[in-house]
Parts: C-alpha cells; sequence; structure tokens
C-alpha cells in the first residue's frame, strides 16, 4: 500500500478467502482502515494508478464503504477487492467480527461455507440474489458474535 501508506492506518483480510477451510472464489477483500472517510478521496487517484477502479456507484448500497476492484479486464470478478472504511466504524466492525467469528467457530465456518454453496448453485446468474440469501445468516451469526464479544467484556479478570 505505499501508493496510499500515508492515509492508512490498519489493513486487514476479510472476506471468505480470509478464513482457513471456508470455501471461497478465487477473490481477495482487503480492507483499509482511514481515520476518516473522506481522506478516501486522495487515495483514488494513487490506487488507479497500480490498477485500481474505484466504483462510486456502490456508496448507495454501502455508504460507509469506499470500493475499488482489480483484475484482468475478461473476468467479471476481479481478483482483488479492496474496501476503505473508517477504522472505528460500523463497517470496519462488522467486517473483522464477522471473519473472526468464522475462524473460532469451525461448526459456524462449516454451516456457512454449506449455505454459499447450496445459493451458488440456486442462484448461479444472480448475484444479487445470492448476497441477499446469505444476509439472514451472516446478520444471525454477527449477533452471536457480539453478543460473545459482550460476555466476554463482562466476565472478571
Amino acid at each position: 500500500m505505499n501508493a496510499i501508506g500515508e492515509k492508512v492506518v490498519a489493513i486487514e483480510h476479510i472476506g471468505s478467502t480470509a478464513v482457513p477451510g471456508l470455501g471461497a472464489k478465487p477473490i481477495i477483500d482487503i480492507m483499509v482502515g482511514l481515520r476518516q472517510l473522506s481522506d478516501a478521496k486522495e487515495c483514488i487517484e494513487p490506487l488507479r494508478r497500480i490498477g485500481y477502479e474505484y466504483v462510486p456507484e456502490l456508496e448507495a448500497e454501502i455508504p460507509e464503504r469506499r470500493y475499488f476492484h482489480k483484475g484482468p479486464s475478461n473476468v467479471p470478478e476481479k481478483h482483488y477487492h479492496l474496501h476503505m472504511a473508517e477504522i472505528d466504524g460500523e463497517f470496519w466492525d462488522v467486517q473483522v467480527l464477522f471473519r473472526d467469528y468464522l475462524r473460532t467457530h469451525s461448526d459456524c465456518a462449516r454451516e456457512y461455507c454449506e449455505l454459499k454453496k447450496d445459493l451458488a448453485a440456486k442462484y448461479r446468474l444472480n448475484r444479487e440474489a445470492y448476497t441477499e440469501a446469505k444476509s439472514s445468516f451472516i446478520k444471525s451469526t454477527i449477533a452471536k458474535a457480539r453478543n460473545e464479544r459482550s460476555a466476554g467484556s463482562d466476565a472478571e479478570p
């Protein structure tokens, strides 16, 4: 991330490829933490120079994230997805929380993997429907992870 290093507070590998053993498309999701989301504006051109394409139309869908992708032009699902978010924002928290929960709960990761396989077969040509169909599982898992985190912070040393 030399191109934008002065703006970056943290970098995390997120998404399915960040969870060992979880089935995934060959896409690497990288989350870049910024002090403030407005810093992303200054990153657009440096990232473009190293091959990332900024996709501003997705801001309507997830306003607390700035999204870029990179990969061969003949591949619809680019190989690298870069998500920029505020380091202490909700988007950042949810992504890390979900990833970490799956990493530490292999039964949940297996269940998610099976769900993704089933949905991929069912919605092979409809990415939006596939994503929407996963949402209740993801929301439920995030709620479990938050409850577990809260219970852990309430425990006495």
